[in-house]
């Protein structure tokens, strides 16, 4: 992918940094399906960390996205590990395309006015990634897509939850701005950290949407794909507990990042996979 990513994001990428929750929790999948999805999990690196880059300029940012564009479009070459992987599963480009156009209206898009208009960019930046995902994790049941999709949108509306206090330092606000003015709750209370009982509100309700997303998912799951949709089962839980975390501490975003703890992903991780042994070894009845 080196001719399609801006030295800049190049030297971050090299130099690493702490594994995020997904690329743990794709570790548990068989090696060849690991690797498709590692590769699939850094384009979307790449896009994330260019929009997000403060070294880059917007006219920097501009052209790397549209070179993403170009490739995926087919007006230029694909890197060769990217381009295999989607011929091989069959997956189509259409949803590449709308994780690029989720990932480049942050450089343009800082407000939300309503919850239609930000859920279709968490559609976008999120179930479209599920929608690939789930074809390298080798999900055969239509029903999968249902549960992507709604997980996707769980998933990006608890970071929107969680980010409030970092997205607003970058003059950034995905809460809709109907929410904000249902509750009371003015763009100059986000900048001040303000933890006011009227914020306590709003977000005891955008919580209570990205439960109601969770629980799609719970009910969308497929019997036949459980053992397949394992990494994202650990995302989902991983992310409820998060939820959960955030709601018992009172949305303290202004001044705290909520995160879990290795050891206590890594329980997740085993209590998943225990969960999953011993519902196939359930006799039929």
């Amino acid at each position: 992918m080196s001719d399609l990513i801006p030295p800049a994001i190049a030297a971050e990428l090299e130099a690493g940094r702490k594994a995020s929750n997904l690329a743990i929790a794709l570790r548990i999948l068989p090696s060849g399906r690991r690797q498709d999805s590692l590769v699939f999990y850094r384009f979307c690196r790449i896009l994330d960390d260019i929009a997000d880059s403060t070294a880059l300029s917007d006219v920097e940012k501009t052209v790397a996205l549209d070179a993403w564009q170009a490739a995926l479009s087919g007006a230029a070459p694909l890197p060769d590990d990217l381009d295999s992987l989607i011929s091989r599963y069959g997956i189509d480009r259409t949803l590449f395309l709308e994780i690029l156009a989720g990932v480049r209206s942050d450089l343009t898009i800082h407000r939300y006015a309503t919850f239609p208009e930000a859920r279709q960019y968490c559609w976008r930046v999120a179930s479209a990634v599920g929608l690939v995902s789930i074809r390298i994790f080798g999900c055969r049941d239509a029903g999968s897509e249902a549960y992507a999709e709604s997980l996707g949108l769980a998933l990006q509306w608890t970071n929107i939850i969680r980010d409030v206090g970092e997205d607003i330092a970058n003059d950034r606000i995905y809460l809709p701005l109907e929410d904000l003015e249902r509750f009371g709750v003015p763009e100059s209370d986000l900048l001040e950290g303000r933890n006011s009982q009227n914020f306590q509100k709003l977000m005891t309700f955008e919580a209570e949407r990205a439960r109601a997303f969770f629980e799609l998912a719970r009910r969308s799951l497929p019997e036949n794909d459980r053992a397949a949709l394992l990494p994202a089962e650990i995302m989902r839980e991983t992310y409820e507990r998060l939820l959960h975390r955030m709601a018992a501490d009172g949305y303290r975003v202004f001044d705290r990042r909520y995160r879990l703890g290795r050891i206590e992903k890594l329980w997740l991780i085993s209590r998943q996979f225990l969960g999953h042994a011993l519902t196939a070894r359930k006799p039929a009845c």
